[in-house]
């Protein structure tokens, strides 16, 4: 099994304490974050290999969290050394009705001032086997996005596997062209797409039928429609993963996911999440365990790489901060139906 190679940015991640709102308090907890790293972390904590490639400036806070990476067990040795800034995000955690909120600072920060040719991905790639990439990536600037289709390109030339997470977020795209007018050329080029049906609408112009996601309840089936679109549309696309979040609230929130390989639909079961620690990151979680379970369990078990996904990510809930500091024995062991939480001792 060859190494898992994820590309985006890392950022620096400053949170209020407990439930404070922004300016409540006279301090903010800080911590790393980024989708791609998540997602790289995740991987080697259930034993594979990743090397995460970003550009980060040059400096005491960038080296703080490459020795992060280091010491979960990424590769870092791809990481690109530039730029004036790190990208920086603040999270204010939301309770019961009312949401968490993100206000993002990454504006002329390394990653999004990186450029073709400043990576040189046949070294990147070099025992690679799985190549994953997220829509911030492109988000953050045109160049972001032309580095992130060189990487693409190249990870096809290989034959290599590529994973996109489609990961719309509205507030990054402000550099003159909208997410459905770059999006669509780099999905072109993967071959298994993780989206929900928001990302699905604004990433791709691809809208599920019968869907009312403020209701708190999502049918399974009501994906089926945006999947089989997605397949026709992208016929490199073999694998369709849709997660479904039932917001009851803030803190209370339903857990599943579906996938479509073109001839059947997959669905996992329904996590009840009553107590969200943080559910920053869950995605991530969901795609790094996805990841690990397509890679483990294979074509002949789609149903067991889901539900390890879905459990993965159901405990990242559980996590505060970005990573899912979670292990193989722990997702297994809620896989196999032990969701009491009593104390192992």
């Amino acid at each position: 099994m060859g190494k898992i190679v994820t590309f985006g940015e890392i950022m620096l991640r400053l949170t209020t304490p407990g439930y404070s709102r922004f300016g409540q308090d006279n301090h903010l907890l800080t911590s790393f974050g980024g989708a791609e790293a998540s997602v790289a972390v995740s991987l080697v904590n259930y034993g594979l290999e990743a090397r995460y490639v970003t550009r980060l400036p040059k400096n005491d806070i960038a080296d703080a969290c490459i020795r992060e990476l280091r010491g979960f067990g990424v590769d870092t040795s791809a990481i690109l050394l530039g730029g004036s800034r790190m990208g920086v995000y603040y999270l204010e955690t939301g309770a019961v009705n009312r949401g968490s909120k993100v206000i993002y600072d990454r504006a002329y920060s390394a990653m999004a001032e990186i450029k073709s040719g400043m990576i040189d991905w046949d070294t990147v790639f070099e025992g690679a086997s799985w190549f994953h990439w997220s829509g911030i990536t492109p988000a953050l600037s045109e160049s972001a996005a032309e580095v992130c289709l060189e990487a693409i390109q190249k990870a096809n030339e290989k034959g290599i596997t590529v994973s996109v997470d489609l990961n719309y977020r509205g507030a990054l795209w402000k550099y003159g062209k909208a997410a459905y007018e770059v999006m669509p050329s780099l999905v072109k080029g993967c071959d298994v797409l993780l989206g929900n049906e928001e990302d699905a609408a604004m990433a791709l112009q691809i809208y599920p039928d019968g869907v009312d996601v403020t209701k708190g309840h999502i049918d399974a089936d009501a994906y089926l429609s945006v999947s089989r679109k997605i397949l026709a549309e992208y016929p490199r696309v073999k694998k369709v993963i849709t997660t479904l979040r039932g917001s009851v609230s803030a803190n209370h929130n339903t857990w599943s996911s579906v996938l479509f390989d073109g001839s059947k639909l997959y669905k996992s079961p329904t996590y009840q999440i009553t107590h969200i620690v943080d559910r920053v990151g869950g995605g991530d979680a969901f795609m790094g365990g996805l990841i690990y379970g397509l890679l483990t369990y294979g074509e002949s078990d789609l149903q067991s790489a889901l539900n390890f996904a879905v459990a993965a990510s159901c405990l990242k809930h559980t996590i505060f901060a970005d990573y899912n500091r979670v292990s193989l024995e722990e997702v297994e062991k809620l896989m196999k139906g032990d969701a009491s939480g009593r104390v192992s001792r």
